[in-house]
């Protein structure tokens, strides 16, 4: 048999799994939430010689359905049809619920057969996806709530001094506050930078629609993310219709899969998608393709790092938010990240797979 024979037959021999908590740098809030750490949950999948690598940022009883459920699922099948193991772990977890965490542990196992293709392959993993795109444009993201009007300024000049053309803010833990600390934020990065806010879901839809007005004429903002919540479809809808030009408003983050990012479709100017939570690569090409039916762009969340390869192949892409704790995480934990370059991520071809390697060493400090 040839070489080439016995990899194309290759089997899922194991699947791996670890957590990993990160504290931040310093308190984070957005207009919902406050937290003062991170977990990523990090897959590896064994075959042929070679391993893949994924993860997603979860609980650690993420990693607890990995190894107790999905390890068991996709042990023995074959390592070149992540879509077949992608099928039998949504059939798996029925009972569990698909939102949520089983939708997060499928994405890191997913991630990591995808990668572990290419290895197998000697290919980068957008070569094995199809690039449709040379790079992916970044927003520098963060700007939390928590932060004072120095450390926010601070912040998102610094990332329009890098030459990243847009940021985004954090608003709505203080509604009546989020006026100045949009104006500081548009003094901070001068009239070039595009300006993006994030309420998080905080508002009601008239007060969204207001401020909206107030955004638009005393900043320029240029894209309003989760206004109101997610689950508000009709109240995303009202303020989309409402809000003045050019004001974009986007949401989809939460999206587990491929029928809540069709509902979603109607509602907003922009979807978004976290291919750690939308159960991986496989899922994340149909929101991809659901972007391309109706003519919206496809926005993605977080995770710049794990989501490089999987963007070049988007024909929807519209960019990828380069969030400030993952973005420190990845660079602590992962060999192969790149760095932004004239406000765009570009890939290492000569690195097969995603390019990325776990530091052990130095990951197994934040073992979870």
């Amino acid at each position: 048999m040839s070489a080439t024979a016995t990899r194309v037959e290759a089997a899922i021999q194991d699947i791996e799994v670890a957590a990993y908590t990160i504290p931040t740098d310093a308190p984070e809030a957005d207009g919902t939430l406050s937290w003062d750490a991170t977990t990523i949950v990090v897959v590896h999948a064994h075959a042929g010689g070679e391993h893949g690598l994924g993860y997603t940022y979860a609980d650690v009883s993420t990693a607890r359905l990995v190894q107790d459920k999905l390890a068991d699922i996709v042990r023995g099948r074959d390592a070149f049809s992540p879509q077949a193991s992608w099928a039998a772990m949504v059939a798996g977890i029925r009972n569990l619920g698909r939102p949520g965490h089983s939708s997060m542990a499928i994405a890191a196992v997913d991630l990591a057969l995808w990668d572990l293709k290419a290895r197998l392959l000697g290919l980068p993993l957008c070569k094995l996806l199809g690039c449709a795109h040379e790079s992916v444009p970044v927003y520098g993201s963060g700007g939390f709530t928590s932060y004072s009007l120095d450390r926010l300024a601070e912040q998102l000049s610094g990332w329009a001094l890098d030459g990243i053309p847009r940021v985004k803010m954090k608003i709505g833990s203080v509604p009546e506050s989020d006026p100045e600390r949009v104006r500081a934020a548009r003094s901070a990065i001068g009239p070039q930078t595009e300006l993006f806010v994030d309420a998080n879901g905080a508002y009601s839809v008239k007060q969204a629609i207001a401020l909206a007005e107030q955004f638009v004429a005393e900043a320029d903002v240029r894209w309003f993310e989760e206004p109101v919540s997610s689950d508000d479809l009709e109240g995303l809808a009202e303020v989309r219709d409402h809000v003045p030009a050019p004001l974009e408003v986007a949401a989809g983050e939460y999206g587990y899969d491929a029928g809540y990012f069709a509902r979603m479709l109607p509602n907003v100017d922009v979807l978004q998608a976290d291919v750690t939570r939308c159960a991986g690569i496989t899922e994340l090409l149909r929101v991809d393709g659901l972007c391309r039916a109706h003519n919206r762009p496809l926005s993605l969340h977080c995770g710049p790092a794990i989501h490089l390869h999987p963007g070049l192949a988007l024909l929807q892409l519209r960019h990828l938010e380069y969030f400030h704790d993952h973005v420190r995480i990845e660079n602590r934990l992962f060999d192969g990240v790149v760095q932004p370059r004239r406000g765009a991520l570009h890939p290492d071809l000569d690195r097969p797979g995603n390019g990325l390697e776990l530091k052990t060493a130095d990951a197994e400090r934040y073992a979870a």
